[in-house]
């Protein structure tokens, strides 16, 4: 009897142990199910996260400096030479020089630039309002022809300028006093002290010449040419054959000027003027002789 019992007992016991073997398999199948699935669930939400740098990337090379900048287009003529040119706006005078020069192989000390009167290099030309389409006239010539021109010119400014300092004041001479005693024009352009304007985009008018006739002058700036009018006609000096242009303040009067334009080696050759308003004086002898007669 206690020999059937034993296997009776055993057989409750290796029940148990089959039941615990099987409700222990369905856990580690459901923890490695688990385990698929989360990291399957995961991969997704990584994935995504690579995006970000990639459209940075894109939006940062997208964008180019230069073609931010506003650019206006020009038309540079320099010895029947025509060159279309797109330029920065807000780049100053002596930038575009630096660009002329790369063009035409002219240095900017020798370039005559302008544009309604000589271009500034301390402004830009957004200050000048330079507009798209502008033509920029740009004047000088080799370095051989300019010494051959500058030398004669230096001697006669030197010659004029000491014979100055051995007379009276201009204003006083007889010859010029029968002109200024007539008093100013009353048509003659208002002048402003103490200031140095460009020049203007219409002709200088309303002045007096040596016969006390009205004359205009009118500076074509395209052509490199003075025009001087008046009643009787016109005479179109180029600006390269003007030796030197002298002014002095007239007495009483001293925003206007009387002014000379030398025209041959003499001062008999003098073309003289009355009543230029003084702010446009300078400007005048700029664009005549050049910035460049003085360095």
């Amino acid at each position: 009897m206690a020999a059937a019992s034993a296997p009776a007992s055993a057989s409750p016991d290796s029940e148990d142990t089959s039941m615990d073997a099987e409700a222990q398999d369905p856990v580690l199948d459901c923890s490695e199910g688990n385990k698929t699935n989360s990291l399957s669930a995961e991969k997704p939400l990584e994935e995504p996260q690579g995006d970000p740098p990639d459209s940075q990337a894109s939006v940062s090379n997208g964008s180019d400096p230069e073609m931010e900048k506003e650019m206006v287009e020009l038309k540079i003529i320099w010895n029947k030479n025509k060159y279309d040119l797109k330029f920065p706006l807000n780049s100053t005078g002596a930038d575009l020089k630096q660009k002329i020069h790369s063009l035409t192989g002219l240095p900017p000390a020798m370039q005559k630039v302008m544009y309604k009167g000589l271009l500034p290099e301390d402004k830009t030309l957004r200050e000048i309002k330079v507009i798209s389409g502008a033509k920029i006239m740009v004047v000088g010539s080799t370095i051989n022809d300019v010494l051959a021109v500058n030398t004669p010119k230096d001697s006669v400014q030197q010659e004029v300028k000491s014979e100055e300092t051995k007379k009276e004041p201009l204003c006083r001479q007889k010859q010029h006093r029968k002109v200024l005693d007539k008093g100013k024009p009353d048509d003659v352009m208002p002048s402003v002290k103490g200031v140095q304007e460009r020049l203007p985009t219409v002709p200088l008018s309303g002045m007096y010449n040596k016969s006390g006739g009205k004359v205009r002058l009118t500076f074509k700036l395209e052509q490199d040419q003075l025009w001087i009018g008046t009643k009787e006609r016109t005479e179109k000096l180029p600006m390269g054959s003007i030796k030197n242009v002298v002014s002095e303040p007239i007495e009483g009067h001293e925003d206007y000027h009387m002014m000379a334009f030398q025209l041959g080696p003499t001062e008999a050759s003098y073309y003289w003027v009355y009543w230029v308003p003084m702010q446009y004086v300078d400007a005048i002898k700029d664009t005549v002789l050049g910035k460049w007669q003085y360095f």
